[in-house]
């Protein structure tokens, strides 16, 4: 960026040019020694982003004001004695930025400038959000906990992907159970009572570090603080982990309220959880005709049938009539195996990579993040083959 100084003393103009100089790299410093109503001529085509001009008085106001309204796309930042409010005022509107005092401290024209500078920069591309992936019970005990935990822990150990893992179960929730027998030094309510200090440091104080790319904030130890979480504050932590994590994942129980909407309003892709029986269909199409009234399209859903069966009276085919949809995935019934990971507290996974439900979870996987491919264009890529 281009820097002028104009001062009606060459010697005062050259030392703030010098302290100028050291706002930053970068920066093309110029000095000129002018009064105020000669300004375009002390510019003379050095064509500035911005001016720093000294010595300012109320008539100078004048002649900068007929100057800025020819040059608009230039900065100004003006040094005087005056600073009574009428004269504040006034330099705000002729386009003045920032008045200062004229007894000039270092450091509070170069924080000027570099306000400045940080205004002048470019626009860059918003940074790329993780993908949110919400997993939800159509009924009681239907086993969301149990996919979304493993899940996350299967995409965690891809290509170096980072996953969170937030338990928004409010009133029972036990994802971290699933992964590890850590203690918690916080959960959701504890972040959301500070959500008005919330960063990157704070989330990351919070949860449970699994391993070096998985990390789980946990429901909250008493359920009387489970009322006190807030839609907005989910919000909040979910916009925050998006930042940090390449995938979030969501488990958000059973329960349809103001709180587990803002998660699923959030996610790329929504998991409800369902058995093969008469209940789990039922209230599997009240989930369906929930999210088709919230307007949720058909390729976010993904319905999983856990604990599959193929001997079972509910058949796939008559789940898919049932839902409308033929996009089913299934995680087949393995007792033992599921038994001996949540008993243990260990991912299914490490347990025996073997194992049917864990063969599913990396199957899942490779829906939501082919290996060796850019993750959202796989992703999608995926969804959109298969619908």
């Amino acid at each position: 960026m281009r820097i002028k100084v104009v001062s009606p003393s060459q010697e005062r103009a050259q030392q703030m040019a010098a302290i100028v100089r050291d706002s930053g790299p970068g920066l093309d410093v110029l000095s000129a020694a002018s009064p105020m109503s000669e300004l375009p001529e002390a510019v003379n085509g050095s064509r500035p982003g911005l001016l720093i001009l000294d010595g300012v008085d109320a008539p100078g106001l004048d002649a900068i004001g007929e100057f800025a309204h020819s040059r608009p796309n230039v900065d100004m930042i003006i040094i005087s004695a005056e600073q009574s409010p009428a004269f504040l005022m006034k330099a705000m509107q002729v386009g003045v930025r920032e008045v200062l005092p004229s007894l000039i401290e270092k450091g509070s024209l170069q924080a000027a400038v570099q306000r400045v500078a940080r205004k002048r920069q470019p626009v860059e591309a918003p940074a790329a959000q993780g993908e949110v992936l919400a997993f939800m019970s159509c009924k009681g005990g239907s086993g969301a906990t149990f996919l979304a935990a493993n899940l996350a822990h299967v995409l965690s150990m891809r290509d170096g992907r980072s996953v969170a893992l937030i338990d928004l179960d409010l009133q029972f929730g036990d994802a971290l159970l699933m992964l590890s027998d850590r203690a918690a030094a916080s959960d959701v309510a504890e972040v959301a009572r500070n959500v008005s200090r919330l960063d990157a440091a704070l989330l990351r104080a919070a949860m449970v570090p699994v391993s070096d790319t998985l990390s789980v904030l946990p429901g909250p130890k008493d359920l009387t603080q489970a009322l006190e979480v807030q839609a907005e504050q989910v919000d909040a932590i979910i916009k925050q982990a998006r930042q940090m994590f390449d995938f979030v994942v969501v488990d958000i129980g059973r329960a349809i309220n103001a709180v587990s909407l803002r998660a699923l309003d959030a996610a790329e892709y929504i998991f409800p959880v369902l058995q093969q029986s008469v209940p789990n269909v039922r209230d599997a199409r009240r989930v369906r005709d929930l999210f088709q009234s919230l307007g949720y399209p058909s390729q976010r859903v993904r319905w999983l049938v856990n604990r599959h069966q193929k001997s079972s009276d509910v058949t796939l085919d008559s789940i898919g009539q049932a839902l409308g949809s033929q996009n089913l995935t299934t995680v087949p019934n393995h007792f033992n195996g599921v038994s001996a990971s949540v008993n243990q507290g260990v991912p299914i996974d490490q347990l025996s990579r073997g194992n049917p439900v864990s063969r599913a979870l990396l199957g899942l996987a490779d829906q939501v993040a082919p290996t060796g491919k850019a993750r959202k264009d796989g992703w999608l890529h995926t969804i959109f083959r298969n619908t």
